[in-house]
């Protein structure tokens, strides 16, 4: 064999295992390219679910919250009506399990900041729950009275919309659909104690 043909050869040779490594390189980059796709859907999927997790504890947690808020509202009005109380402090404590249940789930998921709010409201829906019981059961303490604990659920009212205010400023609670009004106001949740009574 001449050195053309032996150089023909080897140029040959070259010319394959180029073509075979070109072929096989190609093959692993798309290989790592739809991996790292597939990472970042599912890195994606995860956040998306973390964030509707997220939204489903701030809804439960308004809802249980708004509901305990009623309850309480509710065994209020109800005191000195005897043929009214014991439904009355039966929902009451339906509904003071649930926000505690709820908050419990709440602690665990949601932010700091928001868990901040959170826990003023549960801190002031305890406090009236407390006072409202004690009127009930004739044993009130000093500053127990029905006046300061309208006052009170007046306040709650405001600590909740504080609360879901904070809760719609958490990046991936609010979106599309979050409940804004088309009138402008703003506050879906900003309807008067009297509605949820």
């Amino acid at each position: 064999m001449d050195a053309g043909s032996t150089t023909a050869l080897a140029v040959a040779v070259v010319g394959v295992v180029g073509t075979l490594l070109s072929a096989l390189l190609t093959q692993r980059a798309a290989e790592l390219s739809r991996m790292r796709q597939e990472e970042r859907a599912e890195e994606l999927r995860e956040r998306r679910g973390e964030a509707g997790l997220r939204r489903a504890c701030c809804v439960a947690l308004n809802t249980a919250s708004r509901q305990y808020v009623a309850a309480l509202t509710d065994q209020l009005h109800a005191l000195g009506h005897e043929e009214e109380l014991r439904a009355v402090r039966q929902r009451l404590i339906e509904a003071r399990d649930l926000h505690r249940d709820v908050y419990a789930e709440a602690q665990m998921r949601l932010p700091e900041r928001v868990l901040g709010i959170a826990g003023e409201v549960a801190h002031a829906l305890g406090g009236v729950y407390g006072s409202l019981r004690r009127l009930d059961d004739g044993v009130p303490r000093p500053g127990d009275s029905v006046a300061a604990a309208q006052a009170d659920i007046d306040a709650l009212w405001d600590l909740l919309r504080e609360m879901r205010r904070g809760m719609r400023a958490e990046p991936g609670v609010s979106g599309p659909g979050s409940g804004r009004r088309h009138d402008g106001s703003g506050d879906p949740g900003a309807a008067t104690p009297g509605a949820w009574s």
